[in-house]
């Protein structure tokens, strides 16, 4: 079945940087668009960024532009979120998610990973 394990998320001053991997497997990953969302507590999961399979087109929120990348590596089956110049608004459970290539919803997602942006 598929699986999308993230990691990397830490508590990290505002300023500071952190790079979120997400690891799948299970699926074809060279072929899979994958994203990345957050939740923080008491709001509405909200959309993060997104690369399609082939990593040469990416879709980054407009919250997170400029200071936000996405990336992957299809030889190891990992999507990465680098995130820089945090804010403590930037507080959420991130989670990363697949999307068949064709398809028009995200079928598959990770369980999370924390990050804390706090002095």
């Amino acid at each position: 079945q598929v699986q999308l394990a993230e990691s990397g998320g830490r508590l990290v001053q505002p300023g500071g940087s952190l790079r979120l991997s997400c690891a799948a497997s299970g699926l074809t990953f060279s072929s899979t668009n994958m994203g990345w969302f957050r939740q923080a507590p008491g709001k509405e999961r909200d959309f993060v960024a997104a690369i399609r399979w082939s990593g040469e087109i990416t879709y980054i929120a407009d919250s997170v532009k400029g200071r936000f990348t996405i990336s992957r590596n299809n030889a190891k089956n990992t999507v990465y979120l680098q995130m820089n110049n945090l804010k403590p608004e930037d507080t959420a459970v991130y989670h990363c998610a697949a999307r068949s290539r064709y398809a028009s919803d995200y079928s598959n997602w990770g369980q999370g990973t924390q990050v804390t942006v706090s002095s």
